[in-house]
């Protein structure tokens, strides 16, 4: 199975834990140039913008782990390019999924809620 096709799995997992949890998602893998954004959702407070790790149960590296500081920042400046072509009054907030997968089913997902912020970029919403 290509890299490609487990990060699917694991997007699409996370989107079905969001709808469940009372949110709507709005888009999926929201790209420009350098930057790219996972999953969108929003529910009646926030605007969320969530990346995804789907990992295997042996990973020596988390998800949450993964993401670097300059990914913090594509994500961010991604988000902002988002907001200003879709304008909202939502609060922003930025999650992270980890979502495990053993080669053949998803054992577990790990959501973290507001997982960083803007603290320390150049950007503000």
């Amino acid at each position: 199975m290509k890299k490609t096709e487990i990060g699917k799995i694991g997007e699409d997992y996370v989107c079905s834990y969001l709808e469940k949890s009372g949110y709507t998602v709005v888009s999926r893998n929201y790209r420009i140039k350098g930057g790219e954004i996972d999953i969108i959702a929003e529910n009646d407070d926030y605007i969320i913008f969530v990346e995804v790790k789907t990992r295997k149960p042996d990973s020596l590296i988390s998800g949450y782990d993964a993401i670097t500081k300059k990914k913090k920042e594509l994500i961010i400046k991604t988000a902002v390019d988002y907001c200003c072509k879709n304008q909202t009054l939502l609060q922003p907030r930025f999650d992270v999924a980890q979502v495990i997968f053993d080669g053949r089913s998803v054992c577990s997902i790990d959501y973290i809620k507001n997982a960083f912020d803007t603290t320390g970029t150049k950007f503000i919403f």
